[in-house]
Order: C-alpha cells, then sequence, then structure tokens
C-alpha cells in the first residue's frame, strides 16, 4: 500500500477497530458525493458510506449520534 493513500476505512472513535491515530494526526480530507466534509466521524471508501453526526445529540456514552450515509467517498492526506 502506498504512504500517499488514507486507509480505506477509518474512524474517529479510538475504540472501533478501524481507528489509526497517525493517519488521523497527518490530517484525512474528505469529499461526500462531491462536497469536502469536515464532519465525518468515520467512513469507508470500498462500501462507499461516510457516518456523520445527527445534529447536537448524544449517545447514552457521551459520543454523537451518528447516521450513515451512502454516497461517493474519495479520500486524501492533507499533509
Amino acid at each position: 500500500m502506498s504512504q500517499d493513500t488514507p486507509p480505506d476505512r477509518l474512524a474517529n472513535d479510538p475504540r472501533s477497530p478501524f481507528h489509526d491515530p497517525a493517519a488521523l494526526e497527518r490530517g484525512i480530507g474528505v469529499r461526500f458525493n462531491g462536497v469536502e466534509r469536515h464532519n465525518v466521524e468515520e467512513y469507508c471508501v470500498s462500501e462507499g458510506w461516510v457516518r456523520v453526526p445527527v445534529g447536537k445529540s448524544l449517545d447514552r456514552r457521551g459520543n454523537p449520534m451518528t447516521v450513515k450515509v451512502n454516497g461517493t467517498v474519495e479520500v486524501w492526506y492533507l499533509s
């Protein structure tokens, strides 16, 4: 895998098996259906979905409530 290619799937939640602190520290840009998004909690390029927060609602553990949305996902490293 190339160093300039971000992971196929990445999550902000440290409890997730798809959490990669090194990639998150480097910075990831996400474009969903042609619109650059800055509030993505998790994404999967191969399956074509992103998970974004729903308003300011929190679950019982204090994490943002999210919804999974299907579409075209493009990702790149910011630096």
